[in-house]
């Protein structure tokens, strides 16, 4: 039964449109109202090995905020991932400010999972009525049951945090919790996960989409 649910949660993600990441939850500021910031730089969390993850996840955030007429920014292109290792807090938020930086969107991997499981070469279900009373019937579904053979898959979650700090209060306005099932690439990944993010600070009134305003006002 569980490697049935297993296979039945991998088709579901296998269907076209369907996305591999979802937001399992997410909270802002009291009081929070979209705010036009300056400049916003994206910082990932992950660890130096996997660099080409903490990238696209960058990178693909930072496109979803440019496509809202934010001026946005990956920390991958600013700094090296060691800059604020030995710095104090007053040290990085001051460098920060100087290169006009007024929010920080950072996006964390909070665990990675990987677990392999076995897939039976054949599942089927035949009703007892369709086979069993005869024996060439019976002989050969079960047959294909049995030499079928199996093969073992890995299946791999990513947890992320995406938190959205405003420097000039140094405060916390918006965090989410986001999972990830076996991306079809990293990219993949990071394409889905930008656009989530974002669509769900628009929905939460956190931010709002300079574009649209710009185009408002000129009509």
């Amino acid at each position: 039964m569980k490697q049935l649910l297993k296979l039945a949660v991998l088709l579901l993600f296998l269907l076209p449109g369907c996305s591999s990441s979802r937001i399992t939850s997410s909270w802002k500021a009291d009081n929070v109202q979209p705010q036009a910031f300056k400049k916003i730089i994206v910082l990932g969390l992950i660890r130096e090995k996997e660099r080409h993850l903490r990238e696209s996840m960058e990178q693909h955030l930072v496109g979803e905020l440019r496509n809202l007429g934010y001026d946005a920014t990956c920390s991958c292109d600013e700094y090296n991932p060691k800059t604020f290792e030995n710095m104090t807090e007053e040290q990085a938020l001051a460098k920060l400010k100087s290169s006009g930086v007024d929010a920080v969107l950072t996006v964390v991997l909070l665990d990675k999972t990987q677990e392999r499981y076995y897939v039976p070469g054949r599942v089927q279900y035949t009703p007892y009525r369709n086979y069993y009373n005869r024996f060439w019937g019976y002989s050969r579904t079960m047959y294909g049951r049995i030499y079928t053979e199996g093969y073992y898959t890995e299946d791999t979650k990513y947890f992320w945090e995406t938190n959205l700090y405003a420097l000039d209060k140094n405060e916390l306005l918006y965090s989410a919790q986001s999972q990830s099932f076996d991306p079809a690439s990293t990219e993949r990944m990071g394409e889905e996960h930008g656009r989530m993010i974002t669509l769900n600070m628009l929905k939460k009134n956190v931010l709002t989409n300079l574009k649209e305003q710009t185009v408002n006002k000129a009509m």
